[in-house]
């Protein structure tokens, strides 16, 4: 049975407020139990057996719901064509659903990251971290999100969006307080010590944000910092926003370097302003409003860690949160692409390469293009054309050496659904495959498309022109093979040549440490 279907059912049985409310609580045992039989079947058989037709008990609709709803927790995926063991796959929260369970404040309790589903095609058990806050968020037409893709311009320099304006996918809140998200913007203007949190880890970043606050909001922007920040004058950096009279006025580094409160003589925090800060080995420089305004050199602090937007006290907006990552080393995609990659076929197969100034072209499959270095975490940016939605190709990365794409694959693949972007037909682009789908699909890959890809640790994230597509940790036992369990170990990257009708262009690929 189809995914579609059970929820179908479990909204017909439950209706969609309870639908969500058993998808957020439902899991082992219920899921077990769908697992093992098909309560559909054993009711029909049952009434058939009788000559009557089909009817389920008003006792047993509660029943009969919640397992159907514990098999949806399982996931459903279509059968590999790279030859897996079959697994399940948890899929992120779609756009539509994600739009469907917020509401305005009202705050949410989710998973802060979506988790791999064990072989065996159940869940994890035990494993899951616990439930992290995320803001209110506002009814939204989840078609919306393709607004929050980037202009070329931005794209072709690596910039992607870290706060979509919509939802709270990347981030949690750690700490109590108002946190809610509606018109592109996250606010917060009452509670304790609180922080809105990236769920990534970075290390060398450019990072801008627009902020507005009252004039005696206490705020402030934590750089390389853990959820908690320790001592910001060792541990981490804030980049405050505060009032004059405070000890590191706007503009400061709390108790590293002050901003004299004149050289921002005509600044009024209620309107919108921009900090655009670079962080990079020891130094951080920063602008307000496009005037560079500080420079740190040889702080000390950790060298990667979240990005959170701070309350204090006061009310205090965010809006454009945006990120480059920075170091990255582009591997060649040109007429000299053998100097970084190798390729390979499977026996029987046919697939074509060729680089050019136009970038490296794939024709053909099943077979692979594998790069001669290894990378363990780390931040990958890409570009690349299909020659129709349909194409089939993927990143893969964390490979086995010389096997024949047994890795984690970042899907490169466009099609829909009845062409409904928020159903993809085999992943969607920006997808972990067979591990988690992309909440939408973002274009047609038909023209040039951007891909960024981050691995740190167990977990991974994908943006889409500049659109963030998918949160995942693996959680699943380590594996030397990323198909069958957690790998962390470093492999090669894998272009891939899915199958004869493969024809893609990649016209740029770039990696660097995250």
């Amino acid at each position: 049975m189809e995914c579609t279907n059970l929820w179908q059912l479990s909204h017909l049985f439950l209706g969609e407020t309870h639908t969500v409310t058993c998808l957020r609580t439902i899991r082992l045992p219920l899921a077990a139990c769908a697992a093992c039989f098909d309560p559909l079947a054993l009711l029909r058989s049952k009434r058939e057996s009788k000559g009557a037709p089909m009817r389920v008990p008003r006792f047993g609709l509660w029943w009969l719901a919640l397992a159907l709803l514990g098999a949806i927790q399982i996931g459903c995926s279509a059968p590999s064509t790279e030859g897996d063991t079959a697994s399940a796959s948890t899929d992120a929260p779609t756009a539509a659903s994600t739009a469907a369970m917020s509401s305005a404040g009202v705050e949410s309790t989710v998973p802060a990251v979506q988790d791999g589903a064990a072989q065996d095609g159940t869940a994890d058990s035990g494993t899951q971290d616990a439930p992290r806050p995320v803001p209110a968020q506002a009814q939204f037409d989840p078609l919306r999100l393709l607004e929050a893709t980037l202009p070329d311009e931005q794209l072709e320099s690596g910039w992607i969006r870290l706060f979509d304006g919509y939802t709270a996918m990347g981030w949690f809140v750690e700490g109590k307080a108002n946190w809610s998200i509606a018109d592109g913007v996250v606010r917060v203007d009452s509670g304790e010590h609180s922080y809105f949190c990236t769920q990534l880890q970075f290390s060398d970043f450019e990072f801008q944000v627009d902020f507005r606050c009252d004039p005696q909001t206490n705020s402030g922007i934590f750089l390389r910092t853990t959820p908690r920040p320790g001592n910001v004058a060792t541990d981490c950096l804030e980049l405050n926003i505060a009032p004059p009279d405070n000890p590191f006025p706007t503009g400061s580094f709390v108790r590293r370097q002050r901003l004299e409160p004149e050289q921002l003589a005509s600044f009024d925090p209620t309107q919108w302003h921009t900090y655009y800060v670079r962080v990079e080995g020891r130094q951080a420089t920063v602008h307000l409003d496009d005037r560079q305004i500080m420079v740190l050199d040889d702080f000390d602090a950790a060298p990667t860690g979240h990005i959170a937007l701070q309350h204090n006290s006061g009310r205090v907006e965010f809006r454009n949160v945006l990120l480059r990552p920075i170091g990255l080393q582009r591997l060649r995609t040109d007429a000299q692409w053998e100097s970084d990659w190798t390729a390979a076929t499977k026996p029987g197969d046919s697939m074509q390469v060729t680089g050019s100034t136009e970038g490296l072209h794939i024709v053909g499959g099943l077979g692979k293009v594998q790069s001669r270095k290894s990378f363990g975490d780390f931040a990958l940016q890409a570009s690349y054309t299909l020659a129709s939605p349909q194409v089939n190709s993927g990143i893969f990365f964390r490979c086995i050496p010389d096997s024949m794409l047994d890795g984690y694959e970042c899907q490169v693949n466009h099609a829909t659904i009845d062409g409904d972007p928020l159903r993809p037909a085999d992943g969607g682009a920006g997808a972990i495959f067979r591990r988690q789908d992309a909440r939408i699909v973002v274009g047609d890959g038909t023209r040039r498309t951007f891909l960024t890809l981050y691995a740190v640790g167990p977990h991974m994230a994908t943006w889409v022109n500049g659109l963030q597509v998918v949160d995942f940790t693996d959680r699943r036992a380590p594996d030397d093979n990323p198909r069958r369990g957690l790998r962390l170990a470093p492999g090669p990257l894998a272009l891939q040549g899915h199958d004869p009708t493969t024809d893609v262009l990649f016209h740029s690929i770039a990696v660097a440490r995250p």
